[in-house]
């Protein structure tokens, strides 16, 4: 692993460790106001765009970086406040409702 990898894992682990303390926050809060789940997918597809490169970088030499399981994890996470995104508009329309 070289230097450019390692700064890249650790771009990617700065930007991880945010979303435990995002969805936290949409965990307790159970609200979505405020929330942008366009925001999200943008992310998403940010994150999903980097994970290709890996990939084409695989096909290409047959070696999938280490940084590509960073990649996959912190996806995860921002599908995780997505889900409670969802969550939590159907519980701000109930609220809305009563």
């Amino acid at each position: 692993m070289d230097a450019v990898q390692l700064c890249e894992i650790a771009m990617l682990i700065a930007f991880g460790c945010s979303w435990p303390f995002n969805i936290a926050k949409s965990w307790r809060s159970r609200t979505a106001k405020g929330k942008s789940v366009i925001f999200e997918f943008i992310i998403i597809g940010g994150y999903l765009v980097g994970l290709l490169g890996k990939f084409i970088t695989f096909r290409r030499t047959g070696v999938l970086a280490y940084s590509s399981w960073f990649y996959i994890a912190d996806i995860l996470m921002v599908l995780v406040d997505v889900v409670l995104y969802f969550r939590n508009t159907a519980l701000d329309r109930a609220r809305d409702g009563q």
